[in-house]
C-alpha cells in the first residue's frame, strides 16, 4: 500500500515543521520543560491558525480534517517534545467528544472558546483503583433534581488544573460495568472540586493532576450525550487519542535519532568520528528501520480511519510499536552521547523521559497488546 503524501499533505507537513522551527524551537521547549509552564503562546498561535479545530466539523467552526491530516499534525508538533504535543492534542481529541456527542448548548458554550484558544479540555478516566481497568471507575454521579452530584477521586488527569479548563469526567451512574458509565462536562472551578498538580518527571508543561470530588454539583444539562453511553463515547475518543500519541512518538523519535546521528558524526574519540564505529552505526541503522516501520503503522491506522472503518487493532499496534521504538531510540541516544546526554541542553534526557512515559500513558503497552490479541480472536 502506498502511503506517500499527496501534494496537499506534503505542503501541510512542510508548513507545520517550519512553524515548529520558527515559532517554537528547542530553547523555548527547554525553558517550559524546566519551569513546568504551559506553552500558552504556542497554544494561542495554533488557535490563531485554526489548527485547534482540525477535528471539529466545518459546520461547527472547525476544519473537519481527516485522520491522515491529523496524524501529520501530531507527528510534526512533537518534533521537540512529546509534552508540547500533549499540550495541544489533549484538548483537541477531548473536544471531539463535545463536537460529536454534545448538545447544541454545550457546543455553543465550549467549542467556540476552545477554537479561539480561550478554553482547554482535560479528560478524567483513571482512578487510584481504575488505571488500565478503565471500566472499573468508582466515582459516582447521582442525579439530584436538576443537578448531578459527584463524589470520588480521579488521578493522572492532564491539564485539569489549567485556567478555565473543562474536564470531560467519566463517572458511574449505575452498577452495570459498561452501561453504568456516563460522561460529563465539569468546569475546573466547580465548588467541591479539589485539584492537585503532581510532580511527575514528564508532562511538566502540560501538568498532570489528582483531584477529589466532594458533593461536587453541575447542572443536569452537563451530561454529554445519553446516560450510560460514556463507555461508547470514550472508546471513540481513545481511537483518536492512540493515533495522535503514536504519530507524536514517531515525530519525536525522528528528532532523537537525527540528534544522535549529528552528535556521533561531530564527536571524535580514538582519532575518528563515533559514527564510524560499527556498534554505533549498526544501532542507528536498526533504529532507522524500526522508525520507518512505526511510521507505516501510524499511517496504515490513519488511512483506515479516514475511510470510516473501525481501526481499534491498528491504532493499538501503532501506539505500542511506536512507543517501544521511541524509547529504544532515546535509550540508544543516551548511550551514544554518554555524559552529555544527562544535560538538558542536549535534549536527549527529555526525549528519554518522555518516551518512557509513552509506554504507559494513554493505555499501557500491555493493554495495547491485550487489545490486539482480542482483535485477533485470542
Amino acid at each position: 500500500m502506498d502511503f506517500r503524501h499527496t501534494p496537499e499533505q506534503q505542503a501541510w507537513k512542510d508548513m507545520l515543521h517550519t512553524f515548529m522551527e520558527k515559532e517554537v524551537g528547542r530553547e523555548y521547549t527547554r525553558e517550559h520543560d524546566a519551569s513546568r509552564e504551559f506553552p500558552e503562546e504556542v497554544f494561542q498561535k495554533m488557535a490563531d491558525n485554526g489548527w485547534l479545530g482540525l477535528l471539529v466539523p466545518e459546520d461547527q467552526g472547525g476544519q473537519g480534517a481527516d485522520p491522515v491530516m491529523f496524524a501529520i499534525f501530531c507527528e510534526a508538533i512533537a518534533k521537540f517534545s512529546l509534552d508540547t504535543a500533549a499540550c495541544i492534542m489533549t484538548s483537541m481529541f477531548t473536544a471531539t467528544n463535545v463536537a460529536h456527542n454534545g448538545s447544541e448548548e454545550q457546543k455553543r458554550q465550549h467549542l467556540l472558546p476552545f477554537l479561539e484558544g480561550r478554553r482547554k479540555f482535560s479528560i478524567a478516566i483513571s482512578e487510584p483503583e481504575a488505571g488500565s481497568d478503565a471500566a472499573g471507575v468508582k466515582t459516582k454521579a447521582v442525579l439530584d433534581g436538576d443537578e448531578w452530584v459527584f463524589n470520588g477521586n480521579k488521578v493522572f488527569c492532564s491539564g485539569a488544573h489549567l485556567p478555565g479548563a473543562v474536564i470531560a469526567l467519566m463517572a458511574r451512574t449505575s452498577e452495570d460495568r459498561h452501561k453504568g458509565l456516563s460522561l460529563f462536562l465539569l468546569p475546573n472551578d466547580t465548588p467541591g472540586l479539589d485539584i492537585r498538580k503532581l510532580p511527575t518527571i514528564v508532562r511538566r508543561s502540560l501538568g498532570t493532576t489528582e483531584f477529589f470530588l466532594d458533593d461536587c454539583r453541575v447542572p443536569k444539562s452537563n451530561i454529554i450525550g445519553e446516560v450510560g453511553e460514556g463507555w461508547t463515547y470514550i472508546n471513540q475518543h481513545l481511537e483518536y487519542e492512540r493515533l495522535s500519541l503514536a504519530a507524536s512518538y514517531v515525530g519525536n523519535a525522528r528528532t532523537a535519532l537525527n540528534d544522535t546521528i549529528k552528535y556521533t558524526k561531530e564527536r571524535h574519540q580514538f582519532g575518528r568520528a563515533l559514527s564510524s564505529f560499527q556498534v554505533l552505526k549498526h544501532r542507528m541503522a536498526e533504529n532507522e528501520c524500526e522508525l520507518q516501520a512505526a511510521r507505516l503503522l501510524v499511517y496504515q491506522a490513519a488511512t483506515k480511519m479516514a475511510r470510516g472503518e473501525r481501526a481499534t487493532m491498528e491504532v493499538s499496534m501503532a501506539k505500542v510499536y511506536a512507543a517501544d521504538v521511541a524509547y529504544k531510540i532515546a535509550f540508544n541516544g543516551m548511550q551514544a552521547m554518554g555524559g552529555y546526554a544527562q544535560l538538558p541542553e542536549f535534549d536527549m534526557e527529555r526525549y528519554f523521559r518522555e518516551a518512557k512515559h509513552g509506554m504507559v500513558g494513554g493505555g499501557a503497552n500491555e493493554i495495547q497488546r491485550t487489545i490486539i490479541a482480542r482483535e485477533m480472536g485470542l
